[in-house]
């Protein structure tokens, strides 16, 4: 089978196409012929050796995390997904003509969708999920700002949020509030705007998408015990400000049946059909490449209760 495959840490000259054995499927596996994909931070990261320490790549390798396509074979044992399904999920090694991976990997695609649609969309939602529910543990009443919220991880953090009862505030640039309207927040704030940060009462969380100077802040308005979630890694700001809960260890969005059952309710709502300049670009046979978008989580840490 056809594949884009790395040669070796560098620039994107390490890249090429060319074939690589064909796939089989094993017990609990489904061999998925791929219709499109979507480039992450976490390849071009990858590709270039800044997380060779941590994640270290045999080369060739194929990269890419985001799947949309179509089930042609199942390993002995799958029963949850049959020939012909058309699907997504978050998967490895997704920039090839075929992919493996396990049945529980997969969510069935609304028929709403494009491939190209679906494609854009498992890792920006399992991320926006995540972060809300696995940084935040959100609790019914609490006020959360969430950065970035017209973007496709803000923009699924924004839903989650809601959906746990919080009192959500959707931060955005002052040109994006318009926009921002159809989100359903209760508040839109324009975190480019001196008067509108200073007007924020005490937040009980903030979920972070974007970072730098914005974030900076915002930090001084999240009580004591409040919670900072991010996908741009632990700012500066938050650093001797012990009052603020930051997990320090690093993880990766997963994808688990009930994630993926999520993910399949999530990509149904009409707010992501038709919803492509919300959502980035992906790579078809026929595309260019499309901008990174937000990968890594530094979930928030809250005890129970």
């Amino acid at each position: 089978m056809k594949a884009v495959l790395v040669r070796g840490y560098g620039d994107v000259n390490q890249l090429f196409y060319g074939d690589t054995p064909d796939l089989k499927p094993g017990p609990g596996e489904v061999l998925v012929r791929m219709s499109a994909t979507s480039i992450n931070p976490i390849d071009w990261k990858l590709r270039r050796g800044d997380l060779k320490a941590l994640m270290p790549l045999q080369f060739p390798a194929i990269l890419g995390r985001d799947l949309a396509g179509e089930v042609v074979g199942l390993g002995v044992g799958v029963t949850t997904r049959k020939i012909g399904d058309r699907v997504l999920g978050l998967v490895n090694h997704a920039y090839a003509e075929y992919v493996l991976c396990k049945a529980d990997e997969l969510a069935l695609m609304p028929s709403s969708l494009s491939f190209e649609q679906a494609a854009a969309l498992p890792l920006v939602v399992l991320t926006g999920a995540q972060l809300i529910e696995k940084g935040i543990r959100p609790r019914s009443g609490e006020t959360i700002l969430i950065t970035g919220a017209v973007g496709g991880v803000g923009r699924t953090a924004v839903h989650v949020a809601r959906q746990h009862g919080a009192h959500v505030i959707a931060g955005v640039r002052s040109s994006q509030k318009k926009e921002a309207e159809g989100l359903g927040a209760d508040r839109i704030l324009a975190l480019d705007s001196a008067s509108d940060i200073a007007s924020l009462k005490e937040l009980d969380a903030v979920a972070d998408t974007v970072g730098h100077e914005v974030i900076a802040s915002l930090i001084p308005h999240i009580k004591k015990n409040g919670v900072l979630a991010t996908v741009v890694g632990r700012p500066e700001a938050a650093n001797g400000r012990e009052a603020v809960a930051m997990a320090e260890k690093m993880a990766s969005p997963s994808a688990t049946p009930s994630w993926n059952a999520a993910l399949t309710r999530a990509a149904a709502r009409p707010a992501w059909s038709g919803r492509t300049a919300a959502l980035p670009a992906v790579c078809t046979p026929t595309s260019t490449a499309p901008r990174p978008r937000p990968m890594i989580i530094r979930p928030g840490s809250r005890s129970p209760g």
